[in-house]
């Protein structure tokens, strides 16, 4: 069972996509350095938004969205951004916008509804929060239409969104324009998510895309060599033992614990987690090795996990079918042979060749469990001691 990523678009990325397939978006430019802002803000008219470019949700409370009236002030505004962080990311990309005269601010955005098996539309007259904000404070304004990916969707859908939103004339007809261009954009592109917030209705009553986020399927991305490539190349944010485990084949996601867990199957893996907390523990990181997995890819993991200077103790959970525990064990002890095990280390070991790696294990100093629910508490039991 593979465990399901998704890769998170910039924003500028987003917005790109979006120009190409005709949704209006301002007139901006990317930069890297406050040396090149000047230069960039140049070719745009004043006043100015200069927005940090990460993948995170809430940049704008975070400071990571600020204005200048001026070409001279956008440099200064862009090189004091590239030197922060935004919620602990470091700001390496900014995109410098013109600014929009708003008139209102409107969500829309598509997504899958998995129960229905179908796309889900969603949109509100009440744009540039989270939707969860405005699902949370204003219910009544959050409008969903399901899409059905077979027939999908129409123009008089789209229409009717428009018309609920209370557009009317040129002004809807235009806003179902953006919706249908949206969802578009969003099956091409494989989207998991795809949203405009806010969708701004200017002074002059045009449309324009002022923020927009795209969240791709990963299982898709053979369909786009330039984001598959992006994705194994860039950092994107991520932690630095994700992008180890990314670049070695194995599903890792970072936690806020203090137990290391390694396990082949996502499925073994989530209970491993579970039975942790059962014992009153608390995991670091979910790491499925997948099935099969050679000792070159067990050391790898080992390697990752005993990374993060979180991590107080470590479970290794195997339960071998196609995945041999004599090769588990063989990773368990390259690693150990580099004096790299340095904290303490618990393995449930049962399958395929349990007993050839249990005997190698053991003649490595290494104490093997077959309990699973053993092995949890005694990990728990050691962090709790330490503490």
């Amino acid at each position: 069972m593979r465990r399901k990523h998704f890769l998170k678009l910039y924003e500028y990325e987003a917005k790109n996509i979006l120009k190409r397939h005709g949704l209006p978006v301002p007139q901006g430019a990317l930069i890297t350095s406050a040396n090149h802002a000047s230069g960039a803000a140049a070719k745009l008219k004043p006043p100015l938004a200069v927005k940090a470019q990460v993948l995170i949700a809430g940049r704008g409370k975070a400071g990571g969205i600020l204005f200048a009236d001026s070409f001279e002030d956008a440099e200064k505004t862009a090189e004091k951004l590239l030197k922060t962080n935004v919620k602990g990311i470091p700001v390496k990309q900014i995109l410098i916008e013109e600014k929009q005269s708003i008139k209102k601010e409107l969500y829309c955005g598509v997504t899958i509804d998995r129960f229905s098996r179908s796309y889900v539309f969603i949109a509100s007259a009440v744009g540039g929060m989270e939707i969860e904000e405005i699902a949370e404070k204003t219910p009544q304004a959050i409008l969903k239409v399901l899409i059905n990916p077979q027939q999908g969707f129409h123009a008089f859908q789209a229409r009717q969104i428009a018309r609920k939103l209370g557009y009317r004339g040129a002004s809807l007809v235009e806003l179902g324009r953006i919706f249908e261009k949206l969802y578009q954009a969003g099956v091409d592109y494989d989207a998991e998510l795809i949203e405009i917030n806010p969708l701004a209705e200017t002074d002059e009553e045009a449309f324009v895309a002022l923020d927009a986020r795209i969240i791709m399927d990963d299982n898709a991305l053979f369909k786009h060599p330039k984001y598959q490539k992006k994705r194994v190349e860039e950092e994107r944010d991520r932690a630095p033992q994700e992008s180890e485990a990314l670049r070695n084949g194995l599903a890792y996601v970072k936690l806020e614990g203090n137990i290391g867990v390694i396990g082949n199957g996502a499925g073994l893996v989530m209970a491993t987690l579970d039975m942790i907390q059962y014992y009153g523990g608390k995991p670091a990181n979910f790491l499925d090795v997948g099935g099969g997995a050679p000792a070159n890819r067990i050391a790898a993991a080992l390697d990752i996990v005993l990374s993060d200077p979180d991590v107080k103790a470590l479970f290794i959970n195997i339960l071998g079918g196609i995945t041999r525990c004599d090769e588990v064990a063989s990773g368990i002890i390259e690693i150990k042979k580099k004096n790299e095990i340095t904290k303490p280390l618990v393995v449930r070991l049962v399958g395929t060749n349990e007993e050839e790696g249990k005997r190698m294990l053991e003649e490595a100093g290494i104490h093997v469990l077959d309990s699973m629910e053993k092995a949890a508490s005694r990990v728990v039991e050691i962090v709790k001691k330490e503490e």
